[in-house]
């Protein structure tokens, strides 16, 4: 059912309401109930309608299936989104390999310093060093004085 509810959970909820609303109040409730499910259920169709008129026949070749938002991982998105398996066509990697025109080329490291590893094309740079807060530095201002 919706939202987690069972039969059983949907039967003591009415059971609930009717010992709550009492025999007097239960009809006008009930009638009351059913006006809004009649009020839901044609804003629903007068939706579908409209969207179904203002697609045009595209409508017909929407895969609902596809866009149900149960069925999105979001670490397939972020996954798919950030890492692309299509290798880079020879040009494009050799220009990459390149360096720009005009650059110097890179000193050479002292003896016993390791390089920094440099990315593979296409990856993701490190994350930066963030500042501390301009709050600790008043903070510790004001302590100061």
């Amino acid at each position: 059912m919706f939202l987690g509810l069972t039969f059983e959970k949907v039967v003591v909820i009415a059971v609930i309401v009717g010992l709550v609303l009492g025999p007097e109040r239960l009809p006008a409730a009930a009638q009351a109930m059913t006006k809004l499910i009649r009020r839901a259920r044609d804003i629903a169709k007068a939706t579908t309608t409209r969207v179904k008129e203002e697609l045009g026949p595209e409508f017909d070749d929407v895969d609902w299936q596809q866009l149900d938002p149960r069925k999105y991982d979001p670490r397939r998105i972020i996954r798919d989104a950030f890492l692309d398996d299509a290798p880079l066509p020879p040009v494009a990697r050799a220009l990459a390999a390149a360096p720009a025109p005009g650059a110097k080329p890179a000193p050479a490291p002292a003896p016993g310093v390791v390089p920094a590893a440099t990315p593979a094309p296409g990856a993701m740079p490190a994350p930066a060093l963030m500042p501390a807060p301009m709050n600790a530095s008043a903070e510790t201002a004001t302590r100061a004085e």
